[in-house]
């Protein structure tokens, strides 16, 4: 599986700081010191990708709505089809279907 591939000490570091943040505001805190502008809005963007692709959107209409490239759009498509439902589940959860 391409997730044991992740597992380390540093990356359990990263996830557990990630998973203290207590609201939304701690949140733009805490990426606002450790990404780039840019690369929390490309994860932005392929979350939100990932929802719109859900939803049966168009690769046109991602593209128009999103600024997505296709390529980007077919790489989270490759996930949500072969991934480890990541996306789905956080989806899910910040839409209220599952806890």
């Amino acid at each position: 599986m391409q997730i044991d591939k992740l597992r380390g000490e540093v990356m359990d570091q990263l996830f557990e700081a990630i998973l203290s943040l207590k609201d939304v505001e701690e949140c733009y805190r805490f990426f606002d010191d450790l990404c780039t502008m840019g690369e929390v809005q490309s994860l932005a963007q392929r979350l939100e990708v990932a929802r719109m692709l859900m939803e049966d959107f168009t690769y046109h209409k991602i593209e128009e709505e999103t600024g997505a490239s296709t390529a980007t759009i077919s790489r989270v498509k490759r996930c949500l089809n072969y991934g480890n439902d990541g996306y789905q589940m956080t989806l899910d959860r910040a839409s209220g279907k599952i806890k």
